[in-house]
Parts: structure tokens; sequence; C-alpha cells
């Protein structure tokens, strides 16, 4: 297997450079033109890219997380919801990253085989960074009216939030 996966990228390449060839394309010529115009999508995409982490960290640095968190504590205690659940629930639709080193803390703390790994892990499976998504992808094409495209993503990521605790639950009981 590790044969294979050393040998599968530089066959691709040879791949595409000999059908290159057989169609007549200055490859060398069209890579150029590919590479430029990569970087300047990297500059349009930049600027949102930076708005973006400014804004999730002073999201996740205000404290206002663990405030609306202790308001629900009682209803996710009566429905045996771990609260260390909550903040990767409410991040994931913002950062991906943030939302992997909150899990990694539910890992350390619970251990992955418990309720709440199983239940951060199928969260993470079940949502999207729709707020990324939007900011980068829809900011490097210039779209700014995100209004259906924010509601609909942000109502998928609540249903497989809602999914994940109902499935956890399901197969690994509270």
């Amino acid at each position: 297997m590790n044969t294979i996966s050393k040998i599968i990228i530089p066959l691709f390449v040879l791949s595409v450079i000999l059908y290159g060839l057989k169609k007549k394309v200055f490859i060398y010529d069209t890579f150029l033109e590919g590479a430029k115009e990569g970087i300047i999508t990297v500059f349009n995409i930049f600027p949102s890219i930076i708005a973006m982490v400014f804004a999730i960290n002073i999201f996740l640095n205000s404290g206002i997380l663990e405030t609306i968190f202790s308001l629900f504590t009682p209803i996710l205690n009566r429905f045996h919801i771990p609260i260390p659940i909550l903040p990767m629930a409410f991040v994931r639709p913002i950062s991906g990253t943030a939302s992997l080193a909150i899990m990694n803390d539910i890992f350390v703390k619970f251990g992955p085989d418990s309720f709440a790994g199983r239940l951060a892990s199928t969260i993470q499976g079940c949502t999207d960074t729709t707020i990324y998504v939007l900011a980068l992808y829809f900011g490097s094409v210039k779209i700014s009216k995100t209004r259906h495209a924010l509601s609909t993503g942000l109502f998928a990521d609540f249903v497989g939030i809602i999914a994940s605790f109902i499935i956890v639950s399901w197969f690994f009981g509270t």
C-alpha cells in the first residue's frame, strides 16, 4: 500500500502531461496560466479570510458562549446532553479548526469512546462550516447576497446537530 501511495501522484501528473501532449496543448504555458489564476484567487479570498478569523476570535474570546450555555444547563441536563458539546455545536458552523480543537478537548476529558466523544465525532461529520464556506467561496466570486444560502446552511447544521443527538443516543445510550 505504501508503494502505491508513493506512485499514484507521479502517475497522475504523467497522465495529465500525456493527455496534454495528445491534445497538442502547450503544457507549461497552461500550467503558468493556472498558477497565475491561483494567485489572483488567493488575493481575492484573503480579505474574507482575515475578516472571518478576526470575527471568530472576537466571538470566542468574548465569553458570551459561557453565558448562553449557563441558561440552557437545566434543559440539557434533563435530556442528558453533555454540556461540553455545546461550544462545539455552536462553533462548528463558523470554524472547522476551532470545532476540532473543542472535540480534541472532549476526547482528552471524556475519551473518544465516551458518549460525549461519540457525539462530538458525529456532530463533526453531520455539520459543515457554513459561515466559513459563505465567507470564503462566496467572497471569492463576489457574491454578496447570501441570505437564503446562510439560512439554509444554518438550518441544515441545526438538523445535523439534532440528528447527531438522536442517533448517538439511540445507538449508544446516555
